[in-house]
């Protein structure tokens, strides 16, 4: 860089130029990190989830919107690297959440703070499984149950707290979309009903149930009616659990669907 080299803006010399502009100048220039002009969020107000396109997700999550709501909104110039962006909630309503980003970013070497004032709109949306949860829907029941010719016969008390028991244990092991399927349990004299939302997962729990406590498993299906054309059914899954006694150990990877 030759010594009558300036920066065309500020007319600082010594300093590296990009197209005759210093460092600092172009930062002041461009916009090195923006939000979207529209941040909308969907929340299932019962279960926390966020539509995420046509896709649910985070069921479970907090209302309280974090950075990763907000991040994906963030508009990033390509020269520019972000350290790290604080978030600070300055008006809430109802409806609408302000908030101001508090971006470090660097760019050419040079690190600034970048202020970004935004509104959020929150739309409270009930999410698929919360609505069929709501409106009783299920698919398919999973019993639970004590062995058929078991002696002396269990109190039902007993025999209830021995069966939540061990549905304890295989639940822990279930993989997460399993566990999203199961809609309520119903408490019963003889044992539990499971109710499922997904046939798919009320048989992948059935048997690992079958593999890991060496219960019996029944399938039988009733028809529930039409859809589509098609004769739509209900499929109830019925598990004797035996009286405790060595086990091997089967993993929810080690049952298929």
């Amino acid at each position: 860089m030759g010594g009558d080299e300036f920066c065309v803006v500020c007319g600082a010399t010594g300093r590296a130029l990009v197209d005759g502009v210093c460092a600092e100048c172009a930062a002041s220039r461009t916009p090195l990190v923006q939000i979207r002009q529209r941040v909308d969020i969907v929340i299932c107000p019962t279960c926390g989830a966020r539509r995420v396109g046509q896709v649910w997700q985070r069921s479970g999550a907090s209302p309280l919107l974090t950075a990763e709501d907000l991040a994906p909104f963030l508009v990033i110039h390509p020269e520019v690297g972000v350290r790290k962006v604080d978030w600070e909630e300055t008006s809430v309503t109802p409806m609408v959440r302000e908030y101001t980003a508090h971006a470090i970013a660097v760019f050419r070497h040079v690190e600034r703070v970048v202020d970004l004032p935004f509104s959020v709109r929150i739309e409270h949306r009930t999410c698929p499984e919360c609505s069929r949860r709501s409106g009783g829907y299920f698919t398919a029941i999973l019993q639970l149950r004590g062995p058929a010719d078991a002696r002396p016969v269990e109190k039902p008390p007993a025999l209830r707290a021995r069966l939540d028991a061990e549905w304890d244990r295989l639940w822990k092991e279930a993989r997460p979309d399993w566990q999203r399927a199961l809609q309520w349990r119903e408490e019963l004299p003889e044992g539990w009903d499971c109710y499922f939302s997904d046939t798919l997962a009320a048989r992948a729990v059935a048997r690992m149930a079958k593999q890991r406590f060496g219960a019996s498993l029944k399938e039988s299906a009733s028809l529930f009616g039409r859809k589509d054309g098609r004769d739509v059914y209900r499929v109830t899954f019925c598990l004797r659990f035996p009286r405790p006694a060595g086990r091997p150990t089967v993993k929810a990877t080690d049952v298929e669907p």
